[in-house]
């Protein structure tokens, strides 16, 4: 059972249970992209196993009719084993599901597999698939260009994995300048719409701004737990999601948000608190 501290930041332990809340959200408005956790797996027969479960996972959205995507961590389906086990797995996923899949970005050694697996699915799908780049990245500006004829969906987020200084912005201010000008950027030259990954309002703004001057789509993606008002607030307005993790290894997720921003030890303390 999760406790009360974290479970404001994981959706349950079971698919029945991150579903659960999902239709919750889609009643106030907002959407989901539901992740299983898990990542860094070393046996195939785990990597394999967790990508059958986001094919069930998958099959359950449909079956529920909630308005819902999945987002998978390469790493969870095979990309520590081996760069073809990666390719399979998603393959597979990507395949089976009625639902738009989520590649996530994680540490820069994945980089370019990860995106060469996004280029070969969203052109092979025709745009149903979607990956994550992140701002602190110095080769974030290649990758844009790359990816900015292709379809589908990008995700920009600022990046919380501890790079070296030499191949990322290790400053708060530098992270926040990169992701001013890659999300101009994108709405610029990204006709498939853009994802805004940010709880930064100052992110957003620049979004609202970007998208009254240049039309071009767009989306706000935002973590359970942190700044929920802010999400149902935004969704009278516009296109909202929330990042909705699951599953038995809650434990490590939560406390990597912990790390990331004390804040969200503040709020997690609040909100025991306050029940």
């Amino acid at each position: 059972m999760i406790p009360p501290i974290a479970s404001d930041f994981v959706a349950g332990e079971t698919p029945e249970e991150a579903l659960d809340h999902v239709a919750e959200l889609n009643a106030r408005g907002v959407k989901a992209i539901v992740n299983l956790l898990g990542e860094h797996y070393e046996k195939r027969e785990n990597a394999d196993a967790d990508a059958d479960a986001y094919i069930a996972l998958a099959n359950d959205i449909a079956a529920r009719d909630v308005d819902a995507c999945i987002s998978v961590k390469p790493s969870q389906v095979g990309l520590g084993i081996s760069d073809a086990a990666f390719e399979e797995n998603i393959a597979r996923i990507v395949d089976a599901a009625e639902c738009f899949v989520w590649i996530d970005m994680e540490d820069h050694p994945t980089t370019d597999v990860t995106l060469d697996a996004y280029e070969r699915h969203a052109t092979e799908t025709d745009g149903r698939v979607g990956v994550c780049v992140q701002a602190n990245l110095k080769r974030t500006r290649d990758d844009l260009e790359r990816l900015a004829d292709l379809p589908g969906k990008v995700r920009l987020v600022k990046g919380a994995y501890d790079e070296p200084s030499e191949l990322a912005h290790t400053e708060k201010s530098k992270v926040n300048d990169a992701y001013e000008t890659y999300l101009t950027y994108m709405f610029e030259e990204f006709e498939d719409g853009v994802a805004v990954g940010s709880h930064d309002p100052r992110m957003i703004d620049l979004a609202k701004t970007l998208h009254d001057e240049h039309g071009t789509p767009f989306e706000i993606q935002m973590l359970t737990g942190v700044r929920e008002n802010a999400q149902f607030d935004l969704a009278d307005d516009y296109e909202v999601y929330q990042y909705i993790p699951y599953g038995s290894k809650w434990f490590s997720y939560f406390y990597r948000r912990v790390r990331e921003r004390k804040e969200n030890l503040l709020f997690a303390l609040r909100a025991v608190i306050g029940r």
